[in-house]
Formats: structure tokens, sequence, C-alpha cells
């Protein structure tokens, strides 16, 4: 087994790590700059980034890829360099971390290509899958111990990148961006993340990431925990923004502090995660209180929606129908059905 591996098969709860593009802006990155040109262009800053998520006591770091597929990189007139840089930015995290002495899996990080999937889109499932399986390939030649699919929306992309990722002999994990009133943008709800990755049969986990705070993603984790009915080798992974963004002095923040997301670490657990990290605005700081709080962990009954609300901050009204049981009012809109 890899590294991901023997931690997953250890049992113990796993601390992934925190935001990269909010603290690469801290580093000099531009708005609009592509952080993946960063893995080749600007080295020093990509291995300080992983040191300090390493550093705060994650044991899984995401490697800076999340946009490094074909179609994103094209809007950078990098597209001929998707291989150079996934396996760039893997080489990196393994030399941080052999230096550090510390037992850390490296996850390749791989987002959406940024293009809409037929037959809502123009984008094939094929072309999907090709673009998905070069990242992969750049990826594995790096090192990486998982592919990590993140941020997802759409059923159809999440089906496209997990069968390029079976084409290799490495764990797969994927996670949707609950994010549109209790579903992602393109209608999954939680209780379907865990329908898709029964049906794909082999990632070996899944969840939810970034979406509007750490209370939505709480409450995800609960439905999903609900759907999986009992069968928990399929391990849930819940990685949440900082709090809530807020525009101030001309710059996008984060209100979630230390102390918050060290409450949404142990009601995450509470809730049937057995993967947590931090989204959007997690600096190490944040990462090292958390890490704190899974240290100190002791098993407490599933959080109530009351009791999410009160440590966490307001659930959506979509999520709040999902947690009660009551019917969803837009299941006859094409979103609601897009899953069978």
């Amino acid at each position: 087994m890899n590294t991901f591996s023997q931690l997953l098969a250890s049992g113990k709860p796993l601390l992934a790590d925190g935001a990269t593009g909010t603290n690469l802006f801290k580093k000099g990155l531009g708005p609009g700059d592509p952080p993946e040109l960063w893995n080749v262009d600007n080295t020093q800053a990509i291995s300080e980034h992983y040191a300090s998520f390493v550093d705060a006591g994650a044991d899984i770091i995401l490697t800076n890829t999340f946009g490094a597929n074909r179609y994103r990189l094209k809007l950078h007139q990098a597209q001929d360099r998707t291989i150079e840089l996934n396996r760039a930015a893997a080489e990196l995290a393994h030399e941080v971390i052999k230096a550090s002495g510390r037992t850390v899996a490296v996850a390749g990080s791989i987002g959406p290509t940024g293009e809409i999937l037929e037959p809502s889109g123009s984008l094939t499932k094929d072309q999907a899958i090709e673009a998905f399986k070069e990242q992969c390939e750049g990826l594995l030649a790096g090192g990486v111990d998982v592919f990590w699919i993140e941020t997802m929306s759409s059923a159809e992309e999440i089906e496209a990148a997990v069968e390029a990722c079976q084409q290799f002999d490495l764990p797969i994990v994927f996670t949707a961006s609950i994010d549109t009133n209790g579903k992602t943008m393109m209608g999954i709800s939680s209780a379907q993340v865990v329908e898709i990755a029964k049906n794909l049969g082999t990632p070996c986990a899944c969840g939810t990431n970034c979406g509007v705070g750490a209370s939505e993603v709480v409450a995800a984790i609960e439905q999903m925990n609900q759907a999986r009915e009992g069968d928990n080798t399929l391990a849930l992974v819940a990685k949440a923004n900082c709090g809530i963004p807020q525009f101030v002095g001309g710059e996008v923040t984060y209100n979630g502090t230390p102390e918050l997301m060290a409450e949404y670490a142990h009601l995450a657990l509470d809730a049937g995660a057995r993967i947590i990290g931090g989204c959007c605005g997690t600096s190490p700081e944040h990462l090292a209180a958390m890490r704190r709080a899974l240290d100190s962990y002791q098993p407490n009954t599933t959080p109530s929606l009351e009791l999410i609300e009160e440590k966490l901050g307001e659930v959506s009204e979509g999520m709040k129908r999902q947690m009660r049981g009551e019917a969803d009012p837009s299941s006859s809109r094409r979103g609601g059905r897009r899953r069978r």
C-alpha cells in the first residue's frame, strides 16, 4: 500500500490541508494569474506553501494543480505544459515531505475543466476523459499517492474524471461543491454524491469541499453518512471554506477563526467524516487548530441541525429540507432529475 492507503487503513481521523489560492495570494500571486505556473517559475513559494501545512500537522497535502488541465491552461497559452506542471507540483511536494521527516500523503488535485459537458454543454465525455487522463499522467510521474478530484458540480464531469483516474493504479477521491441551496450548481444533492460513488465503484472516499461555509459542509456530511446506510468502506471527506467570504478593503477575506474551524472539525467527525480539511481562506494557523481538535477528539452523537447552526452558522433552506426529510420543491426541474 502507498502512503495514502496506509493512512486510510489506520482507522484514525485524517487531516487534509487548507487553501491553496488564498494563501498563494499572500505570497504575491496576482488576481487572474495561474498558480500552476509557479510549480516551475516560483518553486520556492510553492515549497513554502506545502511546508506550512506539513508543519501545521496535515496528513494529506494537495498539489498545486487544481487548474492544471489543458482547457484551463489554454487560457494562459500553457496547454502544452500539462504533464510538466503536474509532475513538478508533485515532485516539490515529495521534496518538502522528505525534508520534514513526517508521514504525509501527496494528493494530486484535479479540478473541473472549466467547460460544460454534454448534454448541457459542448464538451464531450471522451474529450473530458482525455484531458483528465493527461493530467493524471503528469501527477503519476511526480509520484502522487492518490488522485483527488475536487470542487465538482456535475455528475457527468465527476464520472469523466473518475473514469480517467481508473486507468491508473492509484486510490481515487472525489468531492463536490455543495453551494446552491443544498445542492451543487448542477443540481446534485449530498445523497446523490454517495450514489455516484457507489455506481462508479472504485473511489475510496467522496465528500464535499468549498461551498458556502462550514455549517453547510457538516450538514452535507451528515446526509452523506445517512446515504451510506452503515457501509463505512466509503470514507467521507469534509473540506470546508474558512467561514464566509467578505469584501474588506478591496480584498476578499474569510471570517472563520481558528476556534471556529476546530469546532467544525469536531462536528464534521461526529457527522461521519473521516478526512477533514479546509478550503478557501484556511491558513496554516487554522489548520494547526484543527490538528489539535482531531488529536483531542472524543466521539459524540451526530450533530443536530440546531447544534450545527448554533456552533457554525446558518444552513441553507434546501439543506434544512434534506435534513428534515422534506420533499424538494425543485425536484421537477432539470437539475433535480439529473440523476436517475
